[in-house]
């Protein structure tokens, strides 16, 4: 089955195209796998991002927006001149006038008004797709006219094609922003799409740029080496996977399998997602890895909610393994509890990686039958270079801090009323923002009472 990618905004564009060079890249490398199963994995990733034209072109099954025509022209000029793949200049849609940096204007105004011209270009891109799996949508969560509109084009998706799944990937802000309204937008988008998407994927701009400085070792970090991290780590789910133990096909459902996995329950629907090794090409050549060494990293990331390797904390523990006493520290350190997870694994030796660690009943909430709380996918196909990485996506507490802390700042505001008029002159009402505010204060008590 075949993904629609939505990219949305500045943030979306520049992800996507990422994402898709990845994905084109490592089709065309040799995976350090038999020729067989080599020619199953292509296969496989062609027929879900892109459609191979009878003159032999990768063209993305991607749709693109934006407000300004500036960044999408560069996005189809960086595709075309990569030499492997190309994006349909007739499946793109931006404005050539300035479009006022304001949420309530592309939700109540440009998305309204350009509904019909964008849904005509989905519908076209979906009629290209012999099976359709359903779409991904890439946006900023914090963004102005961009984050609205996509908020908009995301409830239309949903209204369009209600059989169809849909996975919101939002990049949450930088704790320290530079836009002064940005924790409104934020809740506005997250409210919006938590009612129309069926699972949301969120990347935080923080936790990346410490991936880009203390794994990958870049010196002076721009927003394309933030984005070609987010890229590999969205890659390494969506590539081919075998979702069950002997399988001879890969998946044709992998949006489905993913929904079954990670998300049992409506009221619980965002993901995290961890992916070791991450490093500088240059450490690369020069590093081995052991299964049982990224396994034991990997799901201690997950009970410490550590988002990277570096500085996990190994003295949280499980409630089993708790050290006795009541001075422990170990026993005063919470863990993460999660509703699901979902492990990839790929690369050489695949039948050695055991991960028995990731199904011990505590790690999960009580309502779940433990063998629904856990799913493994496996390739012996490396990706991207690495001989071998695990990958966890989590259904979690992982994102309960940063929620919260956005939604406080958020109500600081609104209690004062600053900003609102930006707002409501597009058409929001106080209504709609406290709205907002019980959706996601309800998420919050949700997920602390696991």
């Amino acid at each position: 089955m075949s993904f629609i990618t939505v990219q949305l905004g500045q943030c979306g564009n520049q992800i996507g195209y990422e994402l898709f060079d990845v994905i084109s890249n490592d089709i065309h490398s040799n995976g350090l796998c038999t020729r067989k199963e080599n020619e199953l994995y292509q296969a496989a990733s062609k027929e879900r991002f892109f459609d191979e034209t009878e003159s032999g072109d990768f063209v993305s099954r991607a749709v693109l927006l934006d407000m300004e025509p500036k960044v999408i022209s560069q996005t189809l000029s960086r595709a075309t001149h990569s030499g492997k793949w190309r994006y349909s200049e007739k499946s793109q849609f931006s404005q050539k006038q300035g479009s006022g940096n304001n949420w309530a204007n592309g939700y109540y105004v440009h998305g309204p008004k350009h509904k019909d011209f964008i849904m005509n270009l989905v519908r076209k891109e979906a009629e290209k797709c012999d099976r359709l799996s359903g779409f991904i949508t890439i946006m900023s969560m914090a963004g102005g006219t961009g984050s609205g509109m996509g908020t908009f084009v995301t409830r239309c998706l949903r209204d369009f094609y209600p059989n169809s799944l849909l996975l919101n990937e939002v990049i949450w802000p930088y704790g320290t922003g530079e836009v002064i309204v940005q924790n409104y937008n934020s809740i506005l988008t997250l409210s919006h799409l938590y009612e129309s998407s069926d699972a949301l994927l969120v990347h935080e701009n923080d936790i990346i740029h410490k991936v880009c400085s203390q794994r990958m070792n870049i010196k002076q970090i721009s927003f394309q080496d933030v984005n070609k991290v987010i890229a590999h780590q969205l890659g390494s789910v969506f590539q081919p996977a075998y979702t069950a133990d002997g399988a001879l096909h890969y998946s044709r459902n992998p949006l489905g399998e993913l929904m079954e996995s990670l998300v049992p329950h409506p009221e619980f629907k965002l993901l995290g997602l961890g992916n070791i090794p991450q490093m500088s090409e240059h450490s690369l050549a020069y590093s081995t890895f052991t299964w049982h060494g990224l396994i034991k990293h990997l799901r201690q990331m997950l009970i410490a909610n550590a988002k990277m390797e570096e500085g996990i904390n190994w003295q949280v523990q499980l409630p089993s393994k708790l050290a006795s006493g009541r001075n422990s520290l170990a026993a005063e350190l919470q863990f993460n509890k999660s509703v699901a997870n979902l492990a990839m694994f790929r690369g050489k030796d695949i039948e050695e990686a055991s991960p028995e660690g990731f199904r011990e009943p505590a790690l999960y909430t009580s309502w779940l039958p433990p063998d629904n709380s856990f799913s493994i996918w496996k390739t012996p196909r490396a990706f991207n270079k690495y001989e071998k990485s695990a990958t966890l996506m989590s259904n979690s507490q992982g994102l309960l801090k940063p929620l919260d802390t956005i939604v406080g700042k958020a109500w600081t505001m609104f209690a004062s009323k600053a900003y609102v008029h930006q707002y409501t002159k597009y058409g929001i009402e106080e209504e709609d923002f406290l709205q907002s505010f019980t959706t996601l204060e309800q998420i919050i008590s949700s997920y602390s009472t696991l």
